[in-house]
């Protein structure tokens, strides 16, 4: 019987031990078939074939109705094995020519013992074919296996970056470098998304060449994700040749126009000129590739006396009709300071002020502030700090601390100099304006799309109240006075619409001496005045000749905006202009005409 009881466990043990090891072959078998699978597929691939990198295409670049600004197109990447390469001068000199490359580049190219270089990335594929020909031509002197005939030059798939629209928004969006990798713009900014991952194929090797049919793919290639902008094509297109126009006739060094819906925060222009085409980067200055509506700061002048205005009028300081004396010139601490244009004394309402853009009455004006408080509302209006865009390389601007401020340092605040902004920061103060006071932060993205296509909005944009509805209903009535007849910039109004803005010529600072010298012309208005839809900014950087921002910036305003107008079906209000009296005559007879209809 004790033998038996042996004999049966014995039996369970073994059948146990037959089980666990079954257990364990099925565990490793899904694991080899399934878990590892590509793993072992790749490693199989690497020890039997030729494996080479599957580039991804990069995502593309749109306007906000999906127009392609950036894409990639199929390409071919030239590549060697450098140790089927004997004869390197000679490879080197016939192949150097043709690639447009020197011969020392593609020397260090092909030399060595790895059995992948690159040679040439992103090649168009007619390039590969008159390679290809040349070297066939080239070995066919030559009898077959000889050491003479070249070897080892394999095309590789890829892709190339295509700009359809040129230069139309270079400067947003950018180019890639040869390598592929963003070099500048949201191209650079974005590049992690966009490019996508990289996959893998494999190859059958015959002579130096993918035998044909052998192709494999192991992993596949992810594409990169597509960014969708807030920029429409059509008004790009507009605002650029607006802006490029009169930087030409008045020989500036640059300009900018930016359309900004104030409710949102998108922007649906970016112009600068001059531009560049990111499809010939080669022979383009890194200054020329810059941004200059983000990078390039500059004090901001007239523009600005917006900002002292609303302060004053936010703190109960003045009203639109407050009346001041005002000088051509004012002496503040130890310098003079004085309007533009030569002027008996005068009494200007605080709209009059505005509307002539007067140093002198705005420095009254700032002067009923605090410095602090001064200080602490264009703080507010974004003024020393980044918008939020995300642009790439975006500057705070200049604004210094009060405990910096010297004794002239108010007065040249008030009318809008001694602090530098850009010209991205500049539009989204009149947007606050234009938006009942409150700020919301610029953007150009709409959203993403991944690689199936699925397309996700991009987040709603950071806001904050900077004044209150009163006030910026106020700026805007006396802001309609600057393109009247009376104000300074008469040429920036549409008819049958009610246009608000200011003008600004300020006094440019050259970073060559450290002086001024020269000026910036602006003009940055919205439309409708009584329900804005549109902000506009003109900036032009020293202009030669006439350089007033009522008369440069004015008419580039007038062109995209009107076109901005029609084209989003903005219809003309209608309403009757509220009057605003500029100066104490006025403001004494309108005060009649109300108290005789009264009575």
């Amino acid at each position: 019987m004790g033998n038996f009881a042996l004999a049966h466990n014995r039996i369970r043990f073994l059948v146990l031990v037959v089980a666990v090891t079954m257990l364990l072959f099925g565990v490793r078998l899904v694991q080899v078939q399934a878990v590892q699978a590509g793993d072992y597929r790749l490693r199989a691939a690497n020890e039997m074939e030729n494996t080479h990198s599957l580039p991804a295409p990069r995502g593309a670049i749109t306007d906000r109705n999906g127009i392609a600004f950036a894409r990639s197109v199929a390409a071919i990447s030239i590549v060697v094995d450098q140790t089927q390469v004997l004869n390197h001068a000679k490879v080197a000199h016939l192949v150097a020519p043709i690639l447009g490359l020197s011969v020392p580049e593609v020397t260090a190219s092909i030399t060595g013992t790895r059995k992948w270089s690159m040679v040439y990335p992103n090649a168009k594929p007619a390039l590969w074919q008159r390679l290809n020909a040349a070297i066939t031509t080239y070995n066919a002197q030559f009898r077959p296996m000889s050491p003479d005939r070249i070897y080892g030059f394999l095309p590789e798939r890829g892709y190339i970056r295509e700009y359809p629209s040129g230069s139309l928004v270079a400067s947003l969006i950018g180019f890639v470098n040869r390598d592929g990798k963003g070099a500048t713009g949201l191209e650079s900014s974005m590049n992690s998304s966009i490019s996508g991952v990289a996959g893998k194929y494999s190859f059958a090797n015959g002579y130096g060449a993918e035998i044909p049919g052998s192709q494999s793919e192991i992993i596949p290639a992810q594409a990169g994700t597509t960014v969708r902008l807030t920029i429409d094509r059509d008004i790009q297109w507009v605002a650029s040749k607006a802006i490029s126009d009169v930087v030409k006739s008045s020989r500036a060094i640059s300009g900018t126009v930016i359309v900004m819906d104030p409710k949102t925060g998108e922007i649906l222009a970016h112009a600068t000129a001059p531009t560049f085409d990111p499809n010939n980067t080669s022979k383009v200055s890194l200054v020329s590739m810059r941004n200059p509506s983000v990078q390039d700061v500059y004090e901001p002048g007239s523009t600005g006396k917006v900002m002292t205005i609303a302060a004053a009028i936010e703190e109960k300081k003045v009203t639109p009709q407050t009346v001041f004396t005002i000088p051509y010139a004012l002496k503040r601490s130890t310098k003079v300071f004085h309007d533009h244009e030569k002027h008996a004394t005068q009494r200007l309402t605080t709209s009059g002020i505005l509307a002539v853009s007067s140093n002198t009455g705005s420095i009254q004006i700032g002067e009923l502030l605090s410095n602090e408080t001064l200080y602490n509302y264009l703080t507010k209006f974004g003024i020393g700090s980044k918008t939020g865009s995300g642009l790439p390389g975006e500057s705070r601007g200049i604004l210094p601390k009060v405990a910096d401020w010297s004794g002239t340092t108010p007065p040249t605040v008030a009318f809008g100099q001694g602090y530098s902004l850009t010209a991205l920061q500049a539009t989204s103060v009149f947007a606050t304006i234009a938006n009942n006071g409150v700020r919301v932060s610029p953007t150009v993205i709409a959203g993403t799309s991944d690689s199936s296509g699925n397309y996700t909005p991009a987040p709603g944009r950071t806001s904050q109240r900077v004044i209150s509805e009163q006030t910026a209903a106020a700026m805007r009535i006396m802001m309609e006075s600057v393109v009247s007849s009376k104000g300074t910039a008469p040429s920036a109004a549409i008819t049958g619409y009610r246009v608000a803005g200011k003008t600004g010529t300020a006094q440019r600072i050259d970073d060559t001496c450290g002086c001024y010298r020269g000026y910036t012309a602006s003009f940055i208005g919205f439309a409708p005045a009584d329900k804005p839809a549109y902000v506009i900014s003109v900036t032009i950087q020293d202009p030669k000749g006439l350089h007033w921002g009522g008369y440069l910036g004015g008419p580039v305003f007038k062109k995209t905006m009107s076109f901005v107008l029609q084209s989003r079906q903005i219809a003309p209000t209608g309403t009757v202009i509220f009057p605003v009296a500029l100066d104490e005559k006025a403001l004494l007879a309108m005060r009649a005409a109300y108290a005789k209809t009264s009575n």
